[in-house]
């Protein structure tokens, strides 16, 4: 089992799956690039408030990515063993629960939206924060309804199909950009509220593209049936609730430890948020690269598991790791290399260009940490185990990665590279434990199946 050999076919089958979900996932990346780019280029003073509001969203959006990753193992193990028309019931209720989500997470960033004036964000910000966030506040259903069919597809090995969606509307954001961020082509020029503008309608046509594709393709047919067949039922919904909550808890503390620090960076001033929200951006490209891979870990782990096959099972997530380890190593080259040219590609501001160098080494200490606790966390999604990763992630990322940030921010007088020392504490911690615990796990079937 733990022969080089005996990876070769998954490294080869991790690399077809992961592939194209990286490449979606990339250009999600070139997005965020091209959103902060052009709006950097507008005003640094809406790049700011674009780093603070992105921030925010993104701990919802992760939340409900993470909600959405409960259907992957279950459709995934359907496959499996064969049942493609149960699978293409499970989207039915999948959709259900991710509007319900929804609405939940409009709620809560509805409440978050009416005490902006009491986060401490610069006063100078507001007028262009507020009009941004409601905007990227009305494409969250359709994030949460899109994300429901990108799971579903992944767990039946078509990850082409989001890869191509996603590069589709990515393309159109860009136009979108360029046409109202700087009012071209009589076009008015609307400045942040321009590229928000463009961020919701290419959201929504990505998912009327979904739609269309699952009802009138034929490599879709047999999932239709079964969708158009079953019912939204409890049993199922339950299911989704108990897979999906604790992984959006788990992302959503995560992502809540770079978010509540870029409030603590909005403390100290324009410049620190401006090279967060630069550093950010850099980061998510890593991350997202990550979670490519993860995510077929995640669909080969649940396949596996739905055909009771354990070794492939754990060879799966250990070659899914190896691969990780690779592309952080070419990442980190890259991005050290680059250090000092990565501010300037974003703003003009030699101040924010000297800080983004800076922050290139935190960033860089938790790449391994990062690429472990990714690889892991899908691993257990896989199986099917994650509420303790709910448990892990509490611990990590808020009892241990936040105060960390504060102590060495402001007690310690470290400033803005003091609060970015808290993610490599939080972000080891977490994959040393998923790791431990997908040991633990494997062990334990093992000996039950003997």
């Amino acid at each position: 089992m733990n022969q080089p050999i005996s990876y070769k076919r998954h490294y080869r089958e991790l690399i077809y799956l992961g592939v194209p979900i990286m490449i979606g996932q990339l250009g999600t990346i070139v997005l965020g690039f091209a959103d902060t780019i052009m709006i950097g280029r507008h005003s640094a003073a809406e790049l700011s408030a674009a780093g603070f509001v992105n921030t925010l969203f993104n701990l919802a959006i992760i939340f409900g990515l993470g909600f959405s990753y409960g259907l992957t193992p279950i459709v995934g193990a359907l496959y499996g063993r064969g049942e493609e028309r149960e699978a293409g019931g499970q989207l039915k209720n999948s959709l259900i629960a991710n509007l319900l989500i929804a609405v939940f997470l409009c709620v809560i960033m509805g409440i978050l939206y009416l005490n902006l004036d009491r986060l401490g964000q610069p006063e100078n910000l507001l007028p262009y924060i507020k009009p941004y966030y409601l905007i990227l506040w009305a494409s969250l259903p359709l994030i949460m309804l899109f994300n429901a069919f990108k799971q579903f597809s992944d767990g039946i090995t078509d990850t082409r199909t989001p890869m191509w969606i996603l590069l589709g509307g990515n393309v159109l954001n860009i136009a979108g950009n360029y046409l109202l961020i700087y009012g071209t082509f009589g076009f008015p020029e609307l400045g942040l509220v321009g590229g928000g503008l463009s961020t919701l309608f290419s959201r929504l046509v990505m998912l009327l593209v979904f739609v269309g594709l699952f009802f009138g393709n034929k490599r879709y047919a047999v999932f239709k049936q079964g969708f158009l067949r079953s019912r939204a039922n409890r049993a199922d919904f339950r299911q989704l609730n108990k897979l999906g909550w604790p992984i959006a808890l788990q992302m959503g503390m995560e992502t809540a430890s770079f978010s509540l620090c870029a409030i603590m960076l909005g403390w100290l001033g324009d410049t620190p948020l401006a090279a967060h929200q630069i550093m950010n951006t850099i980061t998510t490209l890593c991350f997202m690269i990550y979670y490519g891979m993860g995510a077929a870990i995640a669909v080969r782990v649940s396949y596996f598991r739905g055909q009771e096959d354990l070794p492939d099972l754990c060879r799966s997530a250990y070659a899914g790791f190896h691969l990780i380890l690779l592309w952080g190593a070419i990442l980190c080259t890259i991005v050290f290399c680059l250090r000092h040219q990565l501010g300037e590609w974003y703003t003009d501001s030699e101040e924010v260009s000297r800080l983004v160098a800076v922050l290139v080494i935190p960033m860089l200490a938790y790449q391994f940490g990062d690429g472990l606790q990714i690889a892991f966390a899908n691993a257990l999604r896989g199986l099917a185990d994650v509420k303790p990763m709910m448990y892990i992630a509490f611990v990590a990322y808020i009892v241990l990665s936040l105060p960390t940030s504060y102590i060495f921010g402001f007690i310690l007088e470290w400033g803005t590279v003091g609060i970015w020392m808290g993610f490599p504490v939080g972000l080891t911690t977490a994959g040393i434990a998923f790791y431990l615990r997908f040991r633990r796990k494997t062990r334990l079937t093992h000996v039950h199946q003997l």
